[in-house]
């Protein structure tokens, strides 16, 4: 259909942080696409400088609320690699184990209360409370124990406090590992629910080839540990990450942009569910084939059902770390020291995609320079070119129900904008 549309969807609602999209079409052709991130560049690479290395881990896990583990984790192994530490595998069980609680209490967050609303054709989950108030309990109770995991493991909720470079300062009670496998164990019920609910929804058929970037292991699911893959095949490893994974500035945005040596490219669930498909348990998959993902599949609206997929990953994964961590029986460990200084990398995946942190630590101690590159910032240019691409296919459709449907899919990568904003060189002197 040849006409002309202007799309300005101010400060888009239930994501992380603030963002515009602007969308222009001249006789049916798509002229611009502009994912506009309109929050204020924050300088948490700069905040490191002159910072002790035992400091550096909390200071970063503040970048986000939502996926502190993350940043914290990708900040402790940045600096466990810089500094020879190796942490035994009874703390690296327990890191595992906060990162699997975050895991989940981010996908639930995302799924229940900023994408069902859209599927429920609500504006929140403010009127959901009232018509489905199951919908809100089962969410709540999800969310919670997720939750849990994280404040028995690390310290409380968010901001981890018990995660520090040379292993676990905390050791959580047999008892308290028992409780949550039980829960854990028992959640599988509410996510099954999830289940229903979501197989229920009608997925827009829109699908475009694209790269798809996370980390892989031998041994387990990619998310905590393992090495970049790419999905079409080029190499790429810790070291090369950011000569491969290349951040550009844009005019309309205050967070930087990333391309692939194949252009733009997707990281996140779906990344990680179509990189890791043979890693995933047989409950796993048996949930992810029925709800129609089958890799490789490109259609960014199944981000969704790849993070209920990693759900039902995650909570197995959490109970055979636990059941790990009894057998083996919990020990008092002393943190491990430093043996020497220089550049470490850390990388992890965070609910969002693939986490990069960077640092270099002087002989003393003390951190003389940080980078990081943010999943969400390596994902918009991937949004811009989809809603590029997507847009044509509803046009005929009322222009009320084409922003609706143009805000669902920036909500499908489940976007950390404020994380993302990490763009200005700043030098003290």
């Amino acid at each position: 259909m040849k006409k002309d549309l202007h799309i300005k969807i101010d400060e888009i609602t239930r994501v992380e942080g603030h963002g515009n999209v602007v969308i222009d079409v001249k006789k049916g052709v798509v002229k611009d696409v502009a994912l506009e991130i309109i929050e204020s560049p924050r300088f948490f690479e700069m905040m490191l400088r002159g910072r002790r290395y035992d400091e550096a881990h909390h200071i970063m896990s503040r970048i986000c609320g939502i996926c502190a583990v993350s940043h914290t984790s990708a900040s402790l192994k940045a600096i466990e690699s810089a500094m020879g530490i190796r942490i035994s595998r009874q703390a690296t069980l327990l890191r595992k184990l906060a990162f699997a609680g975050e895991m989940l209490q981010s996908h639930i967050l995302h799924l229940y209360f900023l994408v069902f609303p859209d599927f429920l054709g609500e504006g929140s989950i403010v009127p959901i409370l009232k018509t489905h108030p199951e919908i809100a309990r089962k969410g709540l109770e999800l969310k919670r124990l997720a939750n849990e995991i994280c404040a028995v493991v690390a310290g409380r909720h968010i901001h981890p406090i018990s995660l520090a470079p040379g292993g676990v300062a905390h050791l959580p009670t047999a008892q308290e590992l028992k409780k949550l496998r039980s829960s854990l164990d028992a959640s599988f019920d509410d996510l099954e629910f999830t289940y229903d609910l979501l197989s229920k929804v009608h997925v827009p058929e829109f699908e475009k080839r694209r790269d798809f970037v996370s980390l892989k292991s031998r041994g387990e699911y990619g998310a905590y540990a393992g090495e970049p893959a790419s999905s079409e095949g080029y190499a790429i490893t810790a070291k090369t990450y950011t000569k491969k994974i290349r951040e550009y500035t844009v005019a309309h945005s205050a967070a930087k942009q990333a391309r692939s040596p194949k252009g733009a490219f997707m990281v996140g669930a779906l990344a990680r569910v179509n990189n890791n498909w043979k890693r995933l348990s047989q409950r796993s998959r048996a949930i992810a084939e029925k709800a129609g993902l089958r890799p490789p599949c490109f259609n960014p609206f199944h981000n969704n059902t790849a993070q209920l997929v990693e759900c039902f990953q995650m909570t197995g994964d959490a109970i055979r770390m636990i059941d790990a961590l009894l057998e083996a029986g919990l020990k008092p460990e002393p943190l491990k020291k430093p043996k020497g200084w220089g550049i470490g990398i850390g990388i992890v995946e965070a609910p969002r995609g693939t986490l990069y942190h960077e640092y270099r630590i002087n002989r003393d101690g003390f951190v003389e320079a940080a980078e990081c590159v943010i999943p969400t910032a390596q994902n918009l240019r991937a949004i811009e070119e989809d809603l590029r691409a997507f847009v044509p296919l509803i046009m005929d459709k009322p222009k009320e129900e084409i922003r609706r449907i143009v805000e669902t899919l920036v909500r499908a990568y489940d976007p950390c904008i404020s994380c993302s904003t990490h763009i200005m060189d700043v030098r003290f002197v």
